[in-house]
């Protein structure tokens, strides 16, 4: 009687619920300091919902006798030019920076998804003229489209993030479209194509599951971008109206006014910008591996130029 032999499952897409369990697994065991940027910023994102709260301080309650006061046990982070707290200001700075950075990030990851796969795999004329426009969005640098969405239109929280999506979508697009044609030249795709998969099947079952992992480290990444763009925003005056608290605006009082007489306006919300920037990089790199197809069913081999190769 013949003995069966154990067969390796190839490495291909799961259903997304499977995909994330087994991402967060990996993570967790084999990525310990992606895991903790991960709960960083999960901790990061609480404390900004729930500032009201946990604020010491109202942020923009005026305290003249106390203005200026450096790091204490009543004022952990001191007080800046108006006697305001700024532990107070930089959880509620934290509000409108993260929801810029987040929404703005998931909707460009979400519209980039689905021009650039939908260009990839129809082609033809609707692929020349969104590549051309996706050229001709990415010649401006992401600042400056960001600079003129803001002062057409008037600084609002919604606006800026209107704003950072825009000018992240572009990049996101490219990548997309690049990923889909990369795809459609994979043999199973060639198979299913040939075994009568019709055009929505190829779409939801192969190339989305597939093209999603991708856009997904990209935009986890860009999310420091988006708090790099929304703190320039604010340090430029473009950001949210003042007196509402935001980390760009916050730094640009500090260092233009009080840099040497009182450091910690500049150093805590600079820390607080730095952090999370920090903690959305090192979480992009642990999710890069952690979707990793080969990884994800325990194939291992060295990496080779930043890409891990499965043993033969």
């Amino acid at each position: 009687m013949a003995r069966k032999t154990a067969t390796r499952r190839p490495a291909g897409p799961l259903p997304p619920a499977a995909t994330a369990r087994a991402a967060l697994s990996i993570l967790l065991r084999r990525h310990p300091l992606a895991a903790l940027a991960l709960a960083f910023l999960v901790a990061s994102v609480f404390i900004s919902v729930l500032a009201p709260a946990l604020a010491p301080f109202d942020p923009l309650e005026h305290d003249l006798g106390r203005r200026l006061m450096a790091p204490n046990g009543e004022h952990l982070m001191g007080t800046d030019g108006f006697g305001r707290d700024v532990l107070s200001r930089v959880m509620h700075g934290a509000r409108a920076s993260l929801f810029v950075a987040f929404v703005g990030v998931a909707a460009a990851a979400g519209v980039g998804t689905l021009v650039g796969v939908a260009t990839g795999f129809v082609g033809g004329r609707l692929d020349l003229a969104v590549g051309r426009f996706t050229d001709t969005l990415l010649a401006f640098p992401a600042l400056v489209l960001a600079l003129v969405l803001v002062a057409a239109f008037g600084p609002s929280r919604t606006l800026v993030a209107v704003a950072v999506a825009m000018a992240l979508t572009p990049q996101l697009v490219r990548i997309a479209r690049a990923r889909c044609l990369e795809l459609l030249e994979r043999d199973h795709l060639l198979a299913a194509r040939a075994l009568g998969a019709d055009d929505r099947r190829i779409l939801v079952r192969h190339l989305l599951p597939n093209v999603l992992p991708t856009v997904i480290v990209l935009a986890t990444g860009y999310v420091g971008n988006a708090l790099v763009l929304e703190a320039a925003l604010s340090y430029l005056g473009l950001g949210l109206p003042p007196p509402a608290p935001a980390w760009g605006r916050m730094i640009f009082e500090g260092a233009h006014l009080y840099l040497e007489t009182a450091p910690w306006l500049t150093v805590f919300p600079g820390l607080a910008l730095a952090s999370v920037v920090l903690a959305s990089t090192v979480l992009g790199d642990g999710l890069r591996d952690a979707l990793d197809p080969h990884l994800r069913h325990g194939v291992r081999g060295p990496a080779v130029g930043g890409v891990r190769r499965p043993k033969a």
